[in-house]
């Protein structure tokens, strides 16, 4: 089909690429690891680490070596010869897999037992039949659903928008429109930020999703239950564009005359908060 979506440069699909998750001890992409940790075992070691949902394998990588005591990149370099039970289709790479929630650590744990079991409650939440079921009526994969899910996931302000959001790459892939979502940019960039400048949709990467259509080669981050849950399941509705023009407000739409006056919002909105600030600081 004949890509009818406007350039990039005018007005993108989404103006958020969703800042990392600030809750329960985690941090922005490119700022040391916060490690979420659950009590310790009286010798400064802790009993179980909580990975939240968003995170992506680097974050990962770097909250074991911080658990378990062990030098940086001892994690990312355990998961290339753990034998990770990972899906043919992402080619070595657990993005996705290191399924979000709160894992024991005991004296024998090692970076690689600690990534398989993650990767295996993966593995047993994904391999459920109801997954199978919901990707097979969405005409997908499991793990192209756990890429939509991780896009989801980056994107969608709150719980309520998930499956609106889920609702937009489906439609955008049914039409064959690239996705347009910023927050793969970030993913391909190693980065969150809310800012997307046009050379930035321009770069030579298999995750710019303004230039390539169709789903990114793997997920941009581990989803929980909620993204997958929206994955499997979008809203109905045609919409095709969305972006939150405030805190707590998103707006979705079909239409992108519409979807350029929201976008005129954000921007308006955004240039009156800046305004402010400054104001604030030179006063």
């Amino acid at each position: 089909m004949v890509n009818k979506t406007p350039r990039q440069g005018k007005i993108r699909l989404t103006r958020r690429g969703r800042v990392a998750l600030i809750a329960t001890g985690a941090v922005v992409i490119g700022a040391a690891v916060a490690v979420p940790l659950l009590r310790d075992d009286g010798n400064g070691r802790p009993e179980a680490l909580l990975i939240p949902e968003g995170w992506r394998s680097g974050q990962v990588y770097s909250a074991v070596d911080k658990a378990l005591g062990v030098p940086e990149g001892t994690a990312k370099k355990a998961a290339g010869t753990a034998g990770l039970k990972l899906p043919g289709e992402s080619g070595g790479n657990p993005e996705g897999y290191f399924f979000p929630a709160t894992y024991p650590i005991g004296g024998q744990s090692t970076p690689a037992s600690v990534l398989s079991y993650m990767v295996d409650t993966a593995n047993k939440k994904f391999g459920a039949g109801h997954v199978a079921a919901g990707a097979g009526r969405n005409a997908v994969s499991v793990y192209q659903t756990v890429t939509i899910a991780s896009i989801v996931q980056a994107e969608a302000e709150t719980e309520q928008d998930m499956g609106k959001v889920a609702r937009v790459v489906y439609n955008r892939l049914d039409r064959g429109m690239p996705l347009q979502m910023d927050s793969t940019i970030n993913y391909a960039l190693n980065r969150s930020t809310l800012d997307t400048k046009n050379t930035d949709t321009k770069i030579n990467s298999p995750y710019n999703t303004y230039e390539k259509t169709g789903l990114p080669p793997t997920p941009i981050a581990n989803p929980g239950d909620d993204a997958m849950k929206a994955a499997l399941n979008p809203t109905p509705g045609d919409w095709l564009y969305f972006v939150t023009v405030k805190p707590g407000d998103t707006r979705f739409s079909a239409d992108y005359e519409q979807h350029g006056r929201n976008v005129e919002e954000f921007n308006r909105g955004r240039k009156d908060a800046q305004g402010s600030q400054q104001a604030t600081a030179s006063g």
